[in-house]
C-alpha cells in the first residue's frame, strides 16, 4: 500500500523560490572582481536566476546540456547556478586552478556548451579555447562596459543576456533524479573524473547538513562561505544558507587574510568554512594588525585536517568554535562533522581535544564503515582501523560516463581512499589517505597525526610528511617544513617539540625545509608531487 502524500519533486530551484517567497529581503553581499561590494537580496536572486533562464532557453538551451561556470563566489555566479539547473541543464563548475591539459580534458569529456567566466579568468580561457571542442559560447559574468578586450573574439556580457529574458518565467518540472551539477574529482588516479549530482541529492544534502547537529544555521545567521563554488557544491552553503534565509556573504576573488578579515568584520559573519591553509592566513592577519572577530561563532574546518593549535587559537584567544569536517566531492561533499552527544557532553581538558581533533560523527543520510584488507567490517572501538566505506542518498554510485568502471561493491558502499576508525560514539578519525599511509618495521604510522603535530611548532607555518625507502626499515617519514617568515628553527629543534608527543618509533627520521609546498587545485598539499620531489633523496646513515 502506498501513501496518499503529493508527489512534490525535491529540485534546487524550490530552494532559491523558498528564500524569495520567505526571506526575499535577506542579503547577499559580494565582493565583485570589479572592485566594489555589491548588495542584493534573495527576492533579486530568485527573479534573476529565472530571467536568465528564459534567456539561455531562448538561445536553445535546455533539458540535459552541460553548461559550465569558472568564476569566483558572488551573487552572478549564484544566479548562473540556480537559473542552469532550474532550466533542466547540468551546471558544471571548473576548477581554475587545474593544469591546461586536466582543463582540456574536462571540459571535452563533459561535452560544456556554454562556458560563464569571471575577468579574472579569461587570460587561461583565451589560452585554452582552440582545445575546447563542444564549446559554443562565452558568457563574461560582467555588464557590458566591463568585458575588456580579448581575442575571443564574439562574447557576450552576462547583463546582456539576461536583459533577453522574461520576468513572467517559469521553472519547467521534471524528476527530481535528473542531473543538475557536475564536479570533477582530481583525488582519483589516471584522468579527473566527474561526478554527476542529481536535484534530490543535492536538496536532500543540504537538508542533512543544515540540521542542528551539523551545521546548525539559521536565519539570524550571517554565513561566509569561503570554500569556492568551484570545491564540490560549496560545501552546500550555497545551497543551505537560502534554505534557512540566512544572510550570504561572498568573498569574490579577496581571498587573503584582509580581505576575508574585512568581510567578516563589516558584515558581522557569525559563521564560515574553508580549507586550513586560508585560515592560517587569517590567524596571521589578526596577530599582526591586533583585530579581533566579535561576531564569529563557527569555522568549518575541511579539505584536510585541521591542527589542534590552529583550534585552540580561535577558540581560546577569539571565542570561535572550529568544526572539524571530513567528506568528499563524490559524497556532496561533507558525510561527517564535530557534534557533541549527550555522552561526551561532560568531556573536559585532553578527553574534549581528543574528540575535537576527530572527523565527528556521520550526518542522517551517511552510512559508514571500516573495513580490513579483506573486506571485512571492523569493530567501532576507536582502535580497529582500515579503509572507510560509505553509502547514502548523497553518495556517488558511478562516475560520468561509466570513467573508472564500477566504484560500488557488491553491498553498495562506495570506498572513500581515507583510512579511519570509529570510536563506539561513531566518532570517525582519518589516520591517512590509503596512498600515504606509512608502514615502518610492519607497523603503521599516520602522516597526518605527525603534521598536525609538527604544525603546532611556534616557527613552523605548514608542514607535510611522506613515506620514503628505508633500507631497514622498508619506509621511514620525511617531515618537509615551510617555516614562518622571519622565525627559525633547526632539525634538532623540531624533532625535539615532537618528542613526547608521538610515539618514540614515528618520530621523523629526517626533516626537510622547503620555501613552499606544492598544493593541488582544492587547496591540499600533493603528496604526489613532493614524492617526485623527494624521489631522489636517501636518508642520511645513523
Amino acid at each position: 500500500m502506498k501513501g496518499h502524500m503529493q508527489d512534490w519533486p525535491l529540485l534546487v530551484h524550490t530552494i532559491i523560490d523558498h528564500a524569495e517567497i520567505n526571506h526575499g529581503d535577506r542579503e547577499l553581499v559580494s565582493r565583485t572582481v570589479e572592485g566594489p561590494i555589491h548588495r542584493t537580496n534573495y527576492g533579486q536572486i530568485a527573479k534573476r536566476s529565472r530571467k536568465l533562464a528564459s534567456a539561455l532557453k531562448k538561445r536553445g538551451y535546455g533539458f540535459g546540456d552541460v553548461l559550465a561556470t569558472m568564476a569566483w563566489n558572488g551573487y552572478r555566479h549564484m544566479e548562473a547556478w540556480y537559473a542552469i539547473s532550474g532550466l533542466g541543464a547540468v551546471c558544471h563548475t571548473l576548477n581554475p586552478r587545474l593544469f591546461d591539459e586536466q582543463l582540456e580534458y574536462i571540459v571535452n569529456h563533459a561535452e560544456d556548451q556554454v562556458l560563464f567566466v569571471d575577468t579574472t579568468f579569461l587570460p587561461i580561457i583565451e589560452r585554452m579555447r582552440p582545445k575546447f571542442k563542444t564549446l559554443k559560447e562565452i558568457v563574461v559574468l560582467t555588464d557590458a562596459a566591463g568585458v575588456p578586450p580579448s581575442t575571443l573574439g564574439n562574447v557576450i556580457s552576462y547583463e546582456e543576456l539576461i536583459a533577453t529574458g522574461d520576468d513572467d518565467f517559469a521553472w519547467p518540472s521534471f524528476d527530481e533524479n535528473t542531473a543538475c551539477g557536475l564536479c570533477y574529482t582530481s583525488g582519483t588516479t589516471g584522468n579527473p573524473k566527474g561526478v554527476l549530482y542529481s536535484h534530490r541529492s543535492n536538496v536532500l544534502h543540504a537538508l542533512m547538513v543544515s540540521g542542528a547537529d551539523f551545521m546548525g544555521l539559521k536565519s539570524t545567521d550571517v554565513v561566509l562561505p569561503v570554500v569556492p563554488m568551484f570545491h564540490a557544491n560549496a560545501w552546500a552553503l550555497t545551497y543551505a544558507a537560502p534554505m534557512v534565509g540566512a544572510k550570504l556573504v561572498m568573498p569574490g576573488a579577496g581571498m587573503d587574510g584582509a580581505s576575508i578579515y574585512e568581510l567578516l568584520d563589516s558584515e558581522k559573519v557569525t559563521f564560515s568554512g574553508a580549507v586550513p591553509t586560508v585560515w592560517s592566513m587569517l590567524l596571521n592577519h589578526l596577530e599582526e594588525t591586533g583585530s579581533m572577530l566579535p561576531d564569529l561563532k563557527n569555522v568549518i574546518i575541511g579539505g584536510s585536517a585541521c591542527p589542534r593549535s590552529m583550534m585552540e587559537i580561535f577558540l581560546e584567544k577569539y571565542g570561535v568554535l572550529v568544526k572539524h569536517a571530513w567528506g568528499m566531492t563524490e559524497m556532496s561533499p561533507l558525510g561527517t562533522m564535530y557534534a557533541p552527544t549527550a555522552a561526551t557532553a561532560a568531556l573536559e581538558g585532553e578527553e574534549l581535544w581528543a574528540l575535537k581533533q576527530k572527523q565527528g560523527r556521520a550526518v542522517y543520510g551517511v552510512e559508514m564503515q571500516v573495513v580490513d584488507e579483506d573486506g571485512n567490517p571492523q569493530p567501532r572501538d576507536g582502535k580497529a582501523f582500515g579503509a572507510m566505506k560509505v553509502r547514502g542518498p548523497a553518495v556517488a554510485g558511478a562516475y560520468l560516463k561509466g570513467a573508472g568502471g564500477q566504484v560500488l561493491d557488491e553491498d553498495g558502499w562506495f570506498d572513500t581512499g581515507d583510512v579511519g576508525n570509529i570510536d563506539p560514539l561513531g566518532f570517525f578519525q582519518i589516520t591517512d589517505r590509503s596512498k600515504d599511509v606509512i608502514k615502518s618495521g610492519g607497523e603503521w604510522i599516520s602522516s597526518i597525526d605527525l603534521e598536525n603535530v609538527a604544525i603546532g611548532h611556534e616557527a613552523v607555518l605548514e608542514a607535510a610528511v611522506i613515506g620514503l625507502p628505508h633500507p631497514r626499515w622498508d619506509e621511514r617519514p620525511l617531515l618537509v617544513v615551510v617555516l614562518k617568515e622571519g622565525m627559525s628553527a633547526d632539525k634538532d629543534q623540531i624533532l625535539g617539540y615532537l618528542d613526547g608527543k608521538v610515539a618514540k618509533w614515528w618520530i621523523p627520521e629526517d626533516v626537510a625545509f622547503v620555501d613552499e609546498l606544492p598544493h593541488t587545485a582544492t587547496g591540499k598539499i600533493s603528496k604526489l608531487n613532493l614524492r617526485q620531489q623527494f624521489d631522489a633523496y636517501n636518508f642520511p646513515e645513523t
